[in-house]
């Protein structure tokens, strides 16, 4: 294993670091590179700056990817962090069973997973991703650790959500979900506007649930768009896996700019009946759908781009349809605007999920973003919501403590593991998450 002098970035690409990099591949060389080092990240598919240590060390830990025991007949699969989300549905779908927890990219490792708390298209059913770990080893200066949530609530806590600020993950115990084959029934209804989704969401029985905005619109076409709802079939996989496409350049500003923007969500709600439209999908295209552009994040130019994601409490749909009014009339989001029902599932002191609606809209990198995200985010604070440290890079560090009121006791918990602050990334340090500012 060798250290190298890289400049790396999260999967925005608005934020970037410049600092080594070691990429170990058992646990021999992770100890070495550990020692008087810094933090270790999974595949950089957070979009800000949560995986990265500009000027410092950080360990990359996707080569750590092995499946090290699985149990057919009660679905418990240990495997190391590095493993990503895609390659676990690959490999136990065809045997009946997959994660409970699945992020909207195949791409995420386990640690990742973990060290974010992710939730998916499920949350309002299954909770978020931690909550499923029934175990986990992590990497300290006295070597390998075992956590258990029974034995350790505490440091198991800090540990989910938590940013790696506990230790690197060498490898989780995953309780999977039995799958009855490799397909997804998915209906798709267009939804006219933004209460009539708010109300689609609250009637659905659906297990998974997600809807498509068009961010673009106002007044009384406001938050008009498409309703996903998937059901698990059986069957095998629906026809071959289609390759992945590539974006070989970083796009113009003009691909994204507000006339065309407008014109793809105007095609692509279209699609869609009146009447709505029901298709079999493979279970990767539904969970997964941007994966199938290798690199799409090129496609917002070399400059990149921000994602806000909040949640807001079930009964503040008013001021959520306010928010993405302020969006709409910033005339700056891009076809990537998602909105999500959450039940109340969360298994850390940081994890984002409340029971509420999750909004999320993709902005171009431009001058006026952090104006705007400051209002924003100031929208959601009055709401009683939080925001997603997985996409952020923009929020302001004075109002992380109201929006996470366990924030103190996570940083107890932290200051037992790292004290000396070894393991802290530019987020953490951009918004003072270990310390009181």
């Amino acid at each position: 294993m060798q250290w190298k002098i890289a400049e790396y970035a999260g999967w925005g690409r608005v934020v970037r670091a410049r600092g080594t990099l070691a990429r170990p591949e058992n646990l021999p060389a992770l100890a070495t590179a550990l020692a008087g080092r810094g933090p270790a990240i999974g595949n950089r598919r957070s979009y800000g700056d949560g995986p990265l240590n500009d000027g410092g060390a950080a360990i990359e830990m996707t080569r750590m990817d092995r499946l090290l025991a699985f149990d057919p007949e009660t679905g418990v699969l240990e495997v190391e962090a590095g493993a990503t989300i895609a390659e676990l549905l690959r490999v136990f779908a065809p045997r009946g069973w997959m994660p409970a927890v699945m992020p909207g990219t195949g791409f995420a490792t386990v640690g990742g997973c973990i060290a974010n708390d992710v939730h998916g298209k499920n949350h309002h059913n299954a909770g978020s991703f931690g909550q499923h770990v029934l175990g986990l080893r992590l990497m300290t200066d006295q070597g390998p650790r075992e956590v258990r949530p029974e034995a350790e609530p505490a440091l198991f806590r800090a540990t989910m959500g938590g940013q790696g600020q506990t230790g690197a993950i060498l490898s989780a115990k995953l309780q999977l979900q039995p799958v009855p084959g490799q397909r997804m029934r998915v209906k798709e209804t267009r939804i006219r506007d933004f209460d009539s989704f708010l109300a689609a969401f609250d009637s659905s029985q659906a297990e998974y649930t997600v809807g498509w905005i068009d961010a673009t619109k106002r007044g009384k076409r406001l938050g008009r768009g498409i309703l996903e709802e998937g059901t698990l079939a059986e069957g095998g996989r629906p026809g071959p896996r289609r390759r992945a496409i590539t974006v070989p350049l970083d796009a113009p500003r003009l691909a994204l700019s507000w006339p065309v923007v407008k014109l793809f969500n105007a095609f692509y709600i279209s699609r869609i009946p009146d009447t709505s439209r029901k298709r079999t999908r493979p279970l990767e295209e539904f969970f997964f759908p941007l994966d199938r552009i290798y690199d799409w994040n090129r496609l917002y130019g070399k400059r990149g781009f921000h994602q806000f994601q909040c949640v807001v409490p079930l009964d503040k749909g008013p001021e959520l349809k306010a928010i993405l009014e302020t969006i709409a009339k910033a005339g700056i989001a891009s076809p990537l605007a998602v909105l999500k029902k959450m039940g109340p599932g969360r298994a850390g002191h940081l994890s984002f999920p409340m029971a509420g609606y999750t909004l999320a809209v993709d902005f171009p990198a431009r001058k006026k973003v952090p104006a705007i995200f400051a209002k924003l985010e100031q929208q959601v604070l009055d709401a009683g919501g939080r925001l997603y440290f997985a996409k952020d890079a923009l929020a302001h560090p004075d109002n992380i403590a109201a929006m996470y009121p366990e924030l103190s006791a996570w940083r107890a918990e932290i200051a037992k593991t790292d004290p000396d602050g070894r393991l802290a990334t530019d987020l953490v340090r951009r918004l003072n998450l270990r310390t009181v500012a």
